[in-house]
């Protein structure tokens, strides 16, 4: 999953494709590098980050969908949102699937809305919401209390009428989590890949990597980041969220190679 960030504010590329037609060649470039899902998003959830008005987000992302579209591009799209009038016009412009950090839960109208669009959705864990989430994460089990959360949150979407075969979950790191929260999380991801769904791991450039790699900055985390996809695919994860997707796709690639190893 390449992330398209349409946004001038996000922690890794924030502002760098904020325009339309930057974006779309972003896209395109991530496609063409081997992303098997583009995943577009108009608000930055970076810890401290600013909400957006639905009218301003949507501004951002249904233009760039449309002319991924537009250029022929047929990679599936993840429209990054928690708002169900986004959700709902992304899809209309093309996207694919929902991908919701606040598990469909930060809007009233998402479990139904997104039930009505009749697409997959990937529900996320996040402690708390993107303004405050890192003020004082606190667990007592944090894998346990993830993984109860994201069942609790699938029985809710299942009984919205979002059928279990279109469902997704992410553990979320770096979403209202400690260095060692994070690192509890990746060490025993089997227990959330045990939730018999597909799993979304997103741990690209995170903050916790340059806390473990002595303050590298955003854009020296790829060595770390490389780290965390292998051992997240190797753990089962179904997809991994990442910026620089010809790199983490060779990575992929080798960890399914020794996974199952082809004959001579």
């Amino acid at each position: 999953m390449g992330v398209v960030n349409v946004t001038p504010d996000s922690f890794s590329d924030g502002g760098r494709y904020y325009t339309t037609e930057d974006a779309v060649a972003h896209a395109l470039k991530l496609a063409e590098d081997g992303a098997d899902i583009l995943d577009v998003g108009g608000e930055s959830t970076r810890p401290g980050a600013i909400p957006v008005f639905e009218a301003e987000e949507t501004a951002r992302v249904v233009p760039v969908i449309k002319g991924i579209r537009k250029a022929g591009c047929t990679v599936p799209i993840t429209i990054d949102t928690t708002k169900a009038a986004v959700a709902k016009a992304a899809v209309a412009a093309g996207a694919d699937a929902v991908n919701d950090v606040s598990a469909l839960t930060a809007d009233p109208e998402a479990l139904s809305t997104v039930a009505a669009l009749n697409v997959p959705v990937v529900l996320m864990h996040m402690q708390g919401e993107p303004g405050t989430m890192q003020d004082e994460p606190t667990y007592g089990d944090v894998v346990g209390e993830v993984a109860d959360y994201l069942t609790a949150r699938v029985a809710a979407a299942q009984a919205a009428g979002i059928p279990r075969e279109r469902i997704a979950v992410d553990p979320g790191i770096g979403f209202g989590k400690r260095v060692q929260h994070n690192l509890l999380l990746l060490r025993h991801l089997d227990r959330i890949v045990g939730l018999d769904l597909p799993v979304v791991v997103g741990t690209s450039r995170k903050s916790f990597i340059g806390h473990l790699l002595s303050g590298v900055p955003v854009d020296a985390r790829e060595w770390g980041t490389a780290a965390t996809v292998a051992w997240a695919v190797a753990k089962g994860a179904a997809v991994v969220r990442v910026h620089a997707v010809r790199e983490m796709a060779q990575v992929v690639r080798m960890i399914e190679a020794i996974e199952r190893p082809q004959d001579p």
